[in-house]
């Protein structure tokens, strides 16, 4: 029942959180007699307050229309380039009028970003992408709010996340393919190319994976503790409800956003709690340049999705529990996961020095598992003074990390010669 009360409490606040915006801007209204009034600033700023308090926050678009592409202002369009039940693969598509940047961008490195299903939209790596188009031609996997995907297209699981990446690897095309995954993709996505590689399938040319749990023993979080404190009972008896009658999901089981949400505000409610406190204070002020940025901070961090329950147990079981990964145990679908079968495939991980999600040393054991990989041909970044979203969002992911991922893909954009050979084989099966 806690689902369905959630949402009577939604259905109570939603009139009251509209009738507390209008208020807000009738009383900040210059042209209204309203705002002649005594202490009204004060009174406008606690409306607005309580309206985002009490709002239902929807998925942001990811709103890139126009970027910078070599140094020219180039449009973009997003576009799905595969559907699939529970993920759009998206392609932001680049324009431009200028022939020499036209050209430019023809020779560019393609990359698939693959967002992660860990509570918030792919919109969250607006910055990421938008870093990114200056010099390549980006995918993102963009999933789906389980609770909008009917009973019918049947569960999700770990193993199906596995499946999909494959999917849009072999898609987009492998051969000339680099892939970056942040945070919780990092497992699924060494899991799938690793699939790939023993099969003898063409593998993407270079693999960038920052801040993820590939090995949750190293450094342990606060994240990692709460997997490992509670068995998986716990976790199928407290987080795991049905989706309402009101959504084309109904009857599935979820880890709703809104629970996850108050997961994300309880691991520093003290920080939420003063950042709101200064937003008000900025109202007052007419401080409009912060509140603003209040607003689209917490427009995308307050907007959550529902993850399939299958996920979402999977996960805490196998990656967080059991870590199967890491101990060489995973089994996908019948096959066994071994990233020494990679070698292909170039290797960087990055890691944030004050990663308080994904510890130290998590991610760079990508390196140990990835043995068949040369040296010469992997790299290890830890970027100082970096938290969890430092490393992928913000003025440090632009100034600092962004150039090493960019240099480290074009070193490896040139694939090597039994690679193109592999590529040119399939090809050839295909077209018959």
């Amino acid at each position: 029942m806690l689902y369905q009360i959630h949402e009577w409490q939604r259905a109570f606040l939603g009139p009251l959180s509209h009738f507390a915006q209008a208020s807000a801007r009738m009383l900040n209204d210059t042209s209204s007699p309203f705002a002649q009034m005594p202490g009204v600033q004060r009174m406008a700023a606690g409306y607005e307050l309580a309206h985002r308090l009490g709002k239902d926050y929807e998925k942001p678009e990811f709103g890139i229309h126009v970027a910078t592409a070599h140094e020219h202002e180039i449009a973009v369009i997003e576009r799905v380039a595969l559907a699939k039940p529970f993920c759009q693969l998206k392609r932001f598509k680049r324009f431009s009028d200028d022939q020499s940047t036209i050209e430019k961008m023809k020779n560019d490195p393609v990359v698939l970003v693959v967002a992660p299903l860990s509570g918030h939209h792919a919109t969250l790596l607006r910055d990421t992408v938008r870093t990114l188009l200056r010099d390549h031609k980006v995918y993102i996997t963009d999933w789906v709010d389980a609770r909008m995907v009917p009973a019918a297209a049947g569960p999700f699981g770990l193993d199906d996340y596995v499946a999909y990446i494959e999917e849009f690897i072999r898609h987009i095309g492998a051969s000339a393919l680099h892939v970056i995954s942040v945070c919780q993709p990092t497992v699924p996505v060494l899991a799938a190319v690793s699939l790939m590689a023993a099969r003898g399938e063409v593998t993407p040319r270079s693999l960038t994976m920052m801040g993820g749990p590939i090995d949750p023993r190293r450094s342990p979080t606060s994240v990692d503790n709460l997997a490992t404190n509670q068995p998986l009972s716990w976790f199928k008896g407290n987080v795991t409800h049905t989706v309402p009658s009101n959504y084309p999901g109904r009857g599935r089981e979820v880890y709703p956003g809104f629970l996850q949400h108050a997961g994300f505000i309880a691991m520093n409610p003290g920080r939420h709690l003063s950042s709101h406190w200064d937003f008000y204070q900025d109202l007052l002020r007419g401080d409009l340049d912060d509140a603003e940025s209040h607003r689209k901070f917490y427009d995308e961090y307050n907007a959550v999705l529902d993850m399939p329950a299958e996920f979402y147990l999977d996960t805490i079981e196998k990656v967080f529990q059991q870590f199967l990964l890491p101990r060489g145990l995973w089994d996908v679908a019948g096959e066994r996961v071994n990233p020494a079968a990679i070698r292909r495939s170039a290797l960087l991980t990055i890691e944030g020095e004050l990663d308080d999600i994904s510890g130290l040393g998590q991610t760079e054991a990508a390196h140990d598992l990835c043995s068949s990989i040369p040296a010469k041909r992997r790299a290890h970044k830890v970027i100082e003074g970096a938290g969890h979203y430092g490393i992928f969002s913000g003025r440090r992911w632009r100034e600092t990390v962004y150039p090493q991922v960019r240099d480290f893909i074009r070193q490896f954009d040139a694939a090597p010669a039994d690679t193109r050979g592999a590529a040119k084989v399939s090809r050839g099966r295909k077209t018959r």
